[in-house]
């Protein structure tokens, strides 16, 4: 019988290495009020070996792919402008130093999944009559974990 999950309770929170090349497993910040977080897909390049002497086109994996950009929505509010400023400069910061920031996708009961990334500064989303003020975070990938065991705090 599978015991399948929704989505309460999910998180998305940050942390910078301590060590250089080493992800955390503690110590994560929670970034609130998240709305919606994108599928992280991780797709192989396809690499064309076909030869002269083959009648169809043949093909191996190259490098994966993670996407070009991680676009988190989340409800705009002083709390997530604050956190997500922090994060940014936290981020360059670390980045000057050679260490990376790590996110945490933390999924209750189940383990969670990580990946490394650079977030831009954010950005005003398009208002409209009768609408939430929204917020797009943006994380650019460029390292993958997957999935591990949840931090601890």
């Amino acid at each position: 019988m599978a015991l399948e999950f929704n989505t309460i309770g999910v998180k998305l929170g940050y942390a910078v290495e301590a060590t250089a090349g080493t992800r955390p497993t503690s110590g994560y910040t929670n970034i609130p009020d998240i709305k919606s977080i994108p599928a992280v897909e991780l797709t192989p390049s396809r690499l064309d070996v076909t030869n002269l002497v083959d009648r169809y086109k043949r093909y191996i994996s190259g490098v994966m792919d993670a996407g070009d950009d991680i676009n988190v929505v989340a409800n705009l509010t002083a709390s997530l402008k604050t956190i997500w400023a922090a994060l940014v400069s936290a981020a360059s910061s670390a980045w000057s130093s050679g260490k990376s920031t790590w996110f945490e996708v933390s999924i209750p009961n189940f383990d969670s999944f990580y990946f490394a990334g650079i977030p831009s500064e954010m950005g005003f989303n398009e208002m409209g009559v009768d609408a939430v003020a929204e917020a797009s975070l943006h994380i650019i990938p460029n390292q993958i974990a997957g999935w591990a065991t949840k931090s601890t705090t």
